[in-house]
């Protein structure tokens, strides 16, 4: 067979095969698994599956970082489900930060509202940032470290997509001490003093 039309009997058989249903709606009331949720009996499907009502009002920024995260994945939004794509919301108050964090999946951020400093550090430890202006967007790669900064001294919004249903979001501040891993350990992994470790712990309300 010429080269050319298997690839185009290839090309045509792909296409006619990758979707085969419309939506798979998540149906929350069974256990989750690796590939999601199960799909809803599209007998049962309404049209508020497919909207998320809960950016509508900015988040409270009263916590230690200053900022509200409202995440719109498949367990809040099951419309989401299978479809590779999410969303969050991202309040700022003056002074707030979205520490250093990392996601399973690549991130497209847009600032909203006020000036934003974001940035990334690639795994050379090269760090790349810059103050965001409203109407600017910046793209984290997948699983590459982060992190925002209100840059200015009014409210600052912005709202992201990431390309998972359920990205995942690993703060690492909360990681190394909102936890329970050991004190004794947080010190040598992170050449750190106990008197500095107890002060992290005691704020972010770890244990041990």
């Amino acid at each position: 067979m010429n080269l050319a039309i298997f690839f185009t009997l290839s090309l045509l058989a792909s296409i006619s095969h990758a979707i085969v249903e419309d939506y798979c709606v998540g149906d929350l009331t069974l256990p989750k698994t690796l590939a999601g949720y199960a799909c809803k009996d599209p007998s049962k499907v309404t049209v508020d599956d497919f909207i998320f009502t809960g950016f509508r009002v900015a988040g409270t920024t009263t916590n230690i970082y200053k900022n509200h995260l409202n995440l719109a994945f498949a367990n809040a939004f099951p419309g989401l489900n299978g479809l590779g794509i999410s969303m969050a919301r991202i309040d700022l108050g003056v002074g707030g930060v979205v520490p250093i964090h990392t996601h399973r999946t690549s991130e497209v951020f847009l600032c909203v509202k006020g000036r934003i400093i974001a940035g990334i550090i690639d795994t050379n430890n090269t760090a790349y940032y810059k103050t965001l202006e409203v109407g600017d967007v910046m793209i984290f790669p997948q699983a590459l470290l982060h992190f925002q900064v209100n840059a200015g001294d009014t409210p600052a919004l912005a709202f992201v997509s990431l390309n998972s249903p359920n990205p995942g979001l690993q703060v690492i501040d909360d990681s190394l001490f909102a936890g329970n891993l050991p004190s004794e350990l947080v010190e040598k992994i992170m050449l750190l003093d106990p008197e500095q470790v107890k002060k992290l712990k005691k704020a972010l309300g770890g244990s041990n």
